[in-house]
């Protein structure tokens, strides 16, 4: 299979024609190879667009979703961005192509370590794979310019809300169930934060990821 080409036309063609056009996350797209993320067995369905099973209930996230909550956010080549459950790495792969430094916190030490393989094999050396409790955030390496979820949850840790920096921005997946979810986007103003809505999609699910408060 020429991966190169899926990878273009899922570009053009999928993420191009569904009115994302920035410039640096289209590039950052094209640049990462997504089936180096996924199983043998898997790669030939690396390009389609959506959740790729990876086992255990855990998932690589849909390109079009992905895309998405990258331009809500914003990324600048000087943030420094928490990723939140990315299991084999790929969201983290791609987000080291648009920010200076990113924290990629995994619960599953299994994941941790096999992204932390992946993603040096690919010579990525701005992303730093991090064990620990996915609600509980990275306190040790806030405040953050950006905090992301790869992947759906209820509701969204307090914790995580108050690791972002003044004028942070937290864009994430909420509503968990079987059906559609909400692309939501929080931004910090000093002690308070605002929410928008983006977008529906249809996500998986990050297990145990939220605690029970900061509900949209």
């Amino acid at each position: 299979m020429d991966f190169a080409a899926a990878r273009f036309n899922m570009v053009e063609n999928q993420i191009r024609t569904n009115r994302v056009s920035d410039p640096r996350v289209l590039a950052a797209l094209s640049d990462i190879p997504r089936e180096v993320f996924v199983s043998k067995p898997m790669r030939s369905f690396a390009y389609v667009d959506e959740d790729l099973p990876v086992g255990g209930g855990r998932f690589v996230i849909e390109p079009l979703v992905l895309a998405r909550l990258l331009v809500a956010a914003g990324i600048r080549p000087s943030d420094v961005v928490l990723n939140v459950g990315d299991a084999t790495g790929y969201a983290t792969a791609v987000l080291s192509r648009l920010a200076q430094t990113v924290v990629s916190l995994e619960a599953d030490p299994e994941w941790a370590a096999r992204s932390a393989q992946t993603l040096s094999g690919l010579g990525i050396d701005n992303a730093a794979v991090v064990q620990g409790a996915f609600d509980a955030g990275c306190p040790g390496q806030a405040p953050f310019d950006v905090i992301m979820l790869s992947g759906a949850v209820d509701e969204v840790s307090p914790h995580l809300r108050r690791q972002l920096a003044d004028g942070g921005r937290l864009v994430a997946m909420i509503g968990a169930g079987r059906g559609v979810s909400r692309g939501v986007m929080v931004v910090r103003v000093g002690d308070t934060w605002g929410q928008r809505v983006l977008f529906d999609a249809t996500t998986g699910r990050l297990p145990s990821a939220a605690a029970a408060a900061f509900v949209f």
